[in-house]
């Protein structure tokens, strides 16, 4: 990601772009030869940066500086560079394409994520464990069922980044205006061969096609509409964060800690969650982030104004480079997830009990008790046996005070029959299943190839 958005990768695509407009123009009759093709092409990737520089330091025009720069190079095509075109023919189309392979990244890092939470969710796919509402205990799920939300957030974010990278077009060879203008007085008024000028480029570049009409630059609404996808991205995985802390905190599941790793110091016996801290810092940095394409789209003027530049420059880059560290934080933490299962289980016991009590009243009415009365009396025993916890009782004695009530009728080997805790996850471990084989493993086969097993390494 950081060579994508690289000042080598940036001018090596410029002088892409600058033989494949030769090389249009050539084709539909201009007096280019195959010379200067050629010689264009010995010095594509050898690019005299010294050169440039000096030039820039002139002129102050990057564009102008590497035409000048190309140019000594290539001497024989010196005449021919940049031909008809205006500086946002290679700087635009250079980010579209930027973008794209960028895009191609972001989508292979969220396929191995949701490979590794695929394998996470199936595993534990019937492990009983609490659900939360306002982060109190409220039913019960299971963590497989729990991963199907990470997962399923991951998979409308891979759904959007599809959609980005098939709907994305180039620029394509639209002159100051963007009214083509000067290619077509190249061609002699020759509408057809501006059209088909347009096209070859696009062909040349490995791109479908260009924007049908734009300004001197594509909409800024392009840059807004992919930063916004990758602020999804973020959303989804500062969620994910956000729940391994709160999960780390209550000592359920943890993110990976290693052997030598310190979590602070001045409390040696601390495991900080510092991966998903980490996360969460770097998608609220990326989602804020999403507004600057955004105001840049809206400020426009007319055909080309040129206070986007600067702004662009940093925000696109630091948006992907943002992206891509989540991601490989997020790869990371999945791949080495822990999970302590009787501290889950520890947790599920204690507030079981209060979960129970609907089914304990409808089986003391099934014994001949009074609905209404029994609501009142699990209303007082459920009171009682919080009140008992909050002060310091090891253990939820709800069951003990149930069974010692006769309005219920109901003993306590029943009522540790019925407290089967995979018997109050409804449909989690189905609808796992299901959400799995239907929607993410066809996902993964058409992937099959880029999906590896190794855990990123955290290098950010």
């Amino acid at each position: 990601m950081s060579y994508l958005f690289s000042s080598d990768f940036k001018f090596r695509t410029w002088r892409r772009l600058w033989i494949a407009l030769a090389e249009a123009e050539k084709e539909l009759g201009l007096p280019i030869t195959d010379g200067q093709i050629a010689d264009l092409k010995t010095h594509a990737e050898t690019i005299n940066y010294a050169d440039a520089e000096r030039r820039e330091r002139e002129v102050r025009h990057d564009v102008m500086s590497h035409i000048y720069a190309y140019g000594l190079q290539a001497s024989s095509a010196k005449g021919i560079i940049h031909l008809g075109a205006t500086s946002a023919y290679v700087t635009d189309n250079t980010d579209i394409l930027q973008m794209r392979e960028a895009l191609t990244i972001v989508r292979r890092r969220v396929v191995n994520i949701m490979a590794k939470l695929r394998e996470f969710a199936w595993q534990r796919r019937g492990l009983a464990t609490l659900a939360f509402t306002h982060f109190q205990p409220a039913q019960l799920t299971t963590v497989g069922k729990r991963a199907t939300l990470w997962l399923h957030d991951l998979l409308l974010d891979y759904r959007e980044i599809e959609f980005r990278i098939s709907s994305l077009s180039l620029l394509g060879v639209k002159g100051a205006t963007g009214t083509q203008a000067s290619f077509l007085n190249l061609f002699d008024g020759d509408e057809n061969k501006v059209n088909r000028l347009e096209d070859l480029v696009a062909e040349k570049l490995g791109m479908r096609k260009s924007y049908p009409v734009s300004g001197q630059t594509y909409s800024r609404k392009v840059d807004a509409a992919v930063v916004s996808t990758l602020s999804q991205f973020a959303q989804s995985a500062s969620k994910f964060g956000y729940d391994m802390r709160l999960l780390q905190h209550l000592r359920e599941i943890e993110e990976p800690f290693e052997e030598e790793q310190v979590g602070s110091s001045a409390m040696a016996y601390k495991r900080n969650p510092m991966r998903a801290e980490r996360m969460d810092a770097l998608a609220r940095h990326l989602i804020i982030n999403a507004l600057n394409p955004a105001m840049t789209a809206a400020t426009q003027w007319f055909e080309r104004t040129l206070d986007d530049s600067a702004n662009r420059r940093i925000a696109l880059p630091e948006a992907f480079l943002a992206a891509d560290a989540l991601a490989l934080i997020y790869d990371n933490i999945v791949a080495g997830i822990v999970v302590h299962e009787d501290v889950i289980a520890a947790n599920v016991r204690r507030e079981l009990p209060f979960m129970m009590t609907e089914n304990l009243m409808m089986e003391g009415a099934r014994r001949g008790g009074d609905r209404q009365v029994l609501h009142e009396r699990v209303r007082i025993h459920s009171q009682a046996a919080a009140d008992a916890m909050k002060g310091g009782a090891p253990t939820n004695d709800l069951f003990d005070r149930i069974a010692a009530d006769p309005l219920f009728a109901i003993d306590r080997r029943t009522i540790e029959e019925m407290a089967r805790p995979e018997n109050y996850t409804g449909l989690s471990r189905a609808q796992t299943e299901r959400f799995l084989a239907e929607d993410i493993d066809p996902i993964l086969a058409a992937h099959r190839e880029e999906i590896h097993q190794d855990a990123g390494e955290v290098r950010v």
